[in-house]
This record gives C-alpha cells, sequence and structure tokens, in this order.
C-alpha cells in the first residue's frame, strides 16, 4: 500500500521546518555563466546545450536547498520549449530532487476528461500497461478543474493508486483572475468559490491520517482575504499558494492559508530564490555566492512565514519535532 500523499507531505514540512515550495523554473538568461559557458563549449548554443546548463543549475539550487525545503516544483513550460533535451532535464531533475529526498510537484496545469485525462495523469505519475515499475514519475501534478468533475476525476483516480497528490487550479494569483474566477453565480458565490466546493467534496474521499486530502488547490498570495475564504471551505485540502516574493506575497499574507494546526499550505516561490543573486555581477558569478545568496534567501522566507505562523498562534505543531 501506498504511503498517502497528504501525509507524507505533513511529515516532510514538520522534519524540514519549512512551507515553502520551490520553484525551478529555468531561465538561460539569468544563469551565471559558470554554468553557461560550460554548457556552450560541452554541447553549443543548441537544444542540448540547453539541456546541460538546466540539469546542472538546477541540481546545484537542490543541492543548496535540500535540507532546509520539504517540496520543490517545475513549471513545465520552461522545459518544454526546449523540445526532447528539455524534458531530459525535466524528469533528471525530478529523479534527483527525489533522490535527495525532496517531493516534487509537476507544475503542468493539465485539464481534459476521460481517456486523455487518465492519459496525462498516467504520463506524470506512473501507471499504464507498458510503463516499467521503476520510471521515473513526479510526486503531484497541477491541473486545471474548469472543465468539470470528469477532468478532476481520472487525475485523482491515478494519483491514489499511486500514493500521488493532485493540486487543483481555483484562484490563481494573476491579476486578470477576477475576468472568469471571480464572476458571481445566480446562487450568490463566485465561479472559483464553486469550484472550492466540489473540490472539497470530491477530496473527502482521500483523507490521510494527518486529516488532510491527497486534492489539494492553487490559491495565489496575493489576495490574502481570498485565503482565508477558502481555508474555511476547503479545511482539508492543502493549499499551494503562489505569488509570494516577486508577486508580492509576504508572510503576514499567507497566514490565514493555514489551519489552525499550523499546517494545510505550501508557499511557493521561484525567482526570488533561485534568481537571488541577481543583484550581484552574476555574469561573473562564483559558484561559491550562488550558493549563499540561495541559502540566505530560502532562510529568509522560511522565517518570515514561520514568524507570521507563530505572532498568529500557528507554528507549535510544525515547530514540535
Amino acid at each position: 500500500m501506498h504511503k498517502h500523499f497528504g501525509d507524507v507531505l505533513c511529515e516532510q514540512v514538520k522534519l524540514k521546518k519549512s512551507h515553502a515550495a520551490i520553484g525551478l523554473d529555468p531561465n538561460l538568461d539569468k544563469f551565471p555563466h559558470f554554468i553557461l559557458d560550460k554548457a556552450v563549449q560541452a554541447y553549443g548554443k543548441n537544444p542540448e546545450g540547453a539541456s546541460f546548463a538546466i540539469e546542472t543549475f538546477n541540481k546545484l539550487v537542490i543541492d543548496t536547498i535540500k535540507n532546509n525545503v520539504a517540496v520543490i516544483k517545475l513549471q513545465l513550460a520552461y522545459y518544454e520549449v526546449y523540445g526532447s533535451h528539455g524534458m531530459k532535464a525535466f524528469w533528471e531533475t525530478v529523479r534527483y530532487g527525489q533522490e535527495q529526498g525532496l517531493i516534487v510537484i509537476a507544475d503542468a496545469k493539465r485539464g481534459d476528461i476521460d481517456t486523455t485525462a487518465t492519459a496525462y495523469a498516467e504520463a506524470f505519475l506512473g501507471g499504464g500497461m507498458w510503463n516499467h515499475s521503476n520510471q521515473t514519475v513526479a510526486d503531484a501534478i497541477t491541473i486545471n478543474p474548469y472543465m468539470g468533475k470528469d477532468s478532476i476525476e481520472p487525475f485523482a483516480n491515478v494519483a491514489w493508486k499511486k500514493g500521488c497528490g493532485v493540486f487543483a487550479l481555483v484562484k490563481t494569483s494573476n491579476p486578470s483572475s477576477i475576468d472568469f474566477q471571480d464572476q458571481e453565480l445566480e446562487c450568490g458565490s463566485s465561479v472559483s468559490e464553486k469550484v472550492s466546493v466540489l473540490l472539497s467534496e470530491f477530496g473527502q474521499r482521500y483523507i490521510g491520517k494527518e486529516g488532510y486530502s491527497s486534492i489539494g488547490a492553487v490559491i495565489g498570495a496575493t489576495y490574502p482575504d481570498k485565503l482565508k475564504l477558502f481555508r474555511e471551505k476547503m479545511p482539508h485540502s492543502f493549499f499551494l499558494v503562489p505569488g509570494y516574493g516577486t508577486q508580492g506575497g509576504t508572510g503576514d499574507g499567507v497566514v490565514n492559508a493555514f489551519n489552525g494546526d499550523g499546517l494545510g499550505a505550501l508557499i511557493s516561490a521561484s525567482r526570488s530564490i533561485i534568481y537571488s543573486y541577481i543583484h550581484d555581477a552574476h555574469t561573473f558569478l562564483s559558484e561559491e555566492k550562488m550558493r549563499l545568496a540561495i541559502e540566505k534567501s530560502l532562510a529568509q522566507m522560511n522565517q518570515d512565514i514561520n514568524a507570521a505562523l507563530l505572532r498568529n498562534n500557528k507554528l507549535v505543531h510544525t515547530m514540535n519535532c
């Protein structure tokens, strides 16, 4: 029997004393030259060279953060842009991250129904007749549930069989999310609220010993008042909360994403952590200075969130380990 995703998540968050989910969103324009030069010398300026640079960069970041964070999140677009070579870098990063004890979320935002949704789920979480048993798979996937219940169920079924998790978009962090997600229905609730209720009801089937479902929700940090609303509507769901750091989210702003036990939320940050060295002359940046900048920015993020939780009496269980 597979371990329950929600239980594993709670265990690792407590162990690392960190609620952060660090996004590995590779942008070659921001990479230090000690990585880029090596890639160009070995392969040239082409997708194969990009793949080498991405793998090298990601492994360096993982080695730097692995003791102080439980989760990494990989946005697929940054890998798919380099074709098969980019996807090789994606799966190598998944494998290496898990090897280093991290939970890996594939930020794919897939959305479809029936057999197509099942195929998407199996592509990232494993399954299917011809897949081998030692295939590298992600621990969780983000999905778009706006096609309805039958765009959620196939992902949930595969995830449950594999001991994996699903995070469904509910209220995203981008400003124009109000265009559709905030539209009021005849019943008086918004579209995103309707989706949250559906997900919460659906997730009841998959609750683990820690009280959390393996079906979670994506709720943006840029809307603190909405975090409180959705926390009340989805008490058993883990939230994946993008928008911290570069987009303006803060520790005080994300407190409402957490339950009273100090659990229930993963706060996502990418650029503010992995490119925190950019304010230096990163063209000639050394590996040591890069690591120090990333370590410092992650420590500040963990401190910011944990201090905010402490001020709101929500830290007791996460620090009791």
